[in-house]
């Protein structure tokens, strides 16, 4: 059955469809970035993009389908994923009622170098192109999501490589805090916390070797309220 033919018979129905909706981030050269794919959905959507994800099946749950369509659209799998939140405008798409179960995903650098897509786009958060449904909401949401996160949990881990210097760390929380942070307190903190442990090795840098650490713990876990300061 067409997706057409379908949709016209939910709407003679009265009924809404269930589908998942996937905002996955990524930072690229001090940029946080948001994969998007193209959407062409005549009349109602023309030459626009929009985030992964489909209607959910009869056979998968929500988590199902999210991880599904990540595989189909981006090839990835065994990524950061978190449900973030309902949208159910009964306009958020035009074409018939659709209530859509949104996500937050993270990929780290070694992923983002493995992922592939022949259609999709890696496109900063600050240069969005014209957007399909409600996702600019939902885009909006899992940056709001993301910035209470980083500031309360390790999340920032599922940002970086497993092994990452305290410069990189701290671009991680500064692009997605959008402000500056200052060097010594930040270092000092997080140092304090037991969050991070050296690994035994150095990375060259411009000016001299620097330490290189990863994270003490592998799950996400809250850390302490000294972090609200930041």
């Amino acid at each position: 059955m067409k997706e057409t033919e379908f949709r016209k018979i939910v709407s003679d129905l009265r009924i809404a469809i269930a589908a998942v909706d996937v905002v996955v981030f990524t930072v690229v050269n001090d940029v946080l970035h948001v994969f998007l794919t193209p959407v062409h959905r005549p009349p109602h959507y023309l030459n626009m993009f929009g985030l992964p994800g489909g209607v959910i099946s009869d056979s998968k749950s929500a988590d199902e389908a999210a991880h599904r369509h990540l595989k189909e659209k981006i090839q990835v799998e065994d990524i950061y994923l978190e449900q973030l939140s309902t949208f159910s405008a009964p306009n958020r798409d035009k074409r018939s009622r659709s209530i859509s179960i949104a996500y937050l995903s993270l990929i780290t650098p070694e992923m983002f170098e493995k992922q592939s897509s022949s259609e999709g786009v890696w496109v900063p958060i600050d240069k969005l192109p014209s957007l399909a449904y409600d996702h600019s909401e939902i885009i909006s949401a899992a940056i709001e999501r993301l910035k209470g996160k980083i500031v309360y949990t390790n999340i920032a881990k599922e940002l970086l490589s497993t092994h990452f210097t305290l410069p990189e760390l701290q671009r991680v929380y500064e692009v997605i805090l959008k402000r500056p942070l200052d060097k010594r307190n930040f270092r000092k903190k997080f140092l304090n916390t037991n969050l991070i442990k050296e690994v035994g090795k150095t990375r060259k840098t411009s000016h001299r070797p620097a330490q290189l650490y990863k994270f003490s713990n592998k799950d996400i876990e809250i850390i302490p309220e000294v972090w609200a300061a930041l």
